[in-house]
């Protein structure tokens, strides 16, 4: 299992994470949610070793160092990809570089997101790249596969069809971490929700007890995070008021 135990990030004098603990145990599909700025990239990042933080971050006991860090991978709308090469040039690459690179799964994804395996990266359109960028972490042979907003650029029909494709490709020790905003999407697709909050932690459940209580995610993720049903009518109603003015 990864652990998370006192992770903190601070940029300057703010706390972009505070104290986060969270236990992911192998297979889960955990979906991170939260309002732009809660901390979920800081959270990732921090897991990753991508950026200094304090707390510990344990695998199965050890920490995560370089000599485990090949279990996890990263999807990131920043790109880790090299723009100037092509997909086959990066397909021998992983295949050199990553002992477990899942050559079989590379090529039904390019086949599925119809992806040109020999044209440079950086001539793909936006959602290309963030389908590669996915390709990519889901193909490294890692256990767990974190993804920070992999749609981006992506229409309806792609992302359904690719939760289909992910529930039927990842294996029992595959373990699954999804940073989105399209809440409804995928409340269906994973297993456990995550919401964070100002940089904590503010609600960790998973969708079979949603379920029992009759709750829908998106419900229970406004009720966490203190959305304002009437904030609209508010703004609507002030904007009138203002021009009658």
């Amino acid at each position: 299992m990864l652990e998370i135990i006192d992770l903190t990030k601070r940029y300057g004098g703010r706390e972009a994470i505070t104290k986060i603990n969270l236990t992911i145990g192998k297979g889960e599909i955990v979906g991170l949610f939260g309002e732009n700025g809660a901390g979920k990239t800081t959270l990732m990042k921090s897991v990753l070793g991508l950026i200094p933080s304090r707390g510990t971050v344990m695998l199965d006991g050890e920490k995560v160092s370089r000599k485990n860090i090949h279990r996890l991978s990263f999807a990131t709308g920043e790109h880790s990809f090299f723009p100037n090469i092509s997909a086959a040039s990066h397909r021998d690459f992983y295949r050199e570089h990553f002992i477990n690179f899942r050559n079989d799964r590379f090529s039904t994804l390019m086949d599925f997101f119809s992806l040109p395996m020999h044209k440079n990266i950086s001539s793909f359109s936006t959602g290309q790249k963030n389908q590669f960028e996915v390709i990519l972490s889901l193909c490294q042979g890692a256990e767990y596969i974190f993804m920070d907003e992999p749609f981006v650029g992506n229409d309806i029909f792609n992302r359904e069809d690719f939760y289909k494709v992910l529930l039927g490709i990842l294996e029992d020790r595959e373990t699954l971490v999804l940073s989105t905003h399209l809440i409804e999407e995928v409340e269906n697709f994973i297993s456990r929700a995550v919401l964070l909050h100002k940089g904590r932690i503010a609600g960790d459940f998973t969708t079979d007890e949603l379920e029992e209580n009759g709750e829908t995610l998106i419900d229970v993720i406004k009720k966490t995070l203190g959305y304002q049903p009437d904030r609209v009518k508010k703004a609507i109603d002030f904007s009138k008021g203002g021009d009658n003015t």
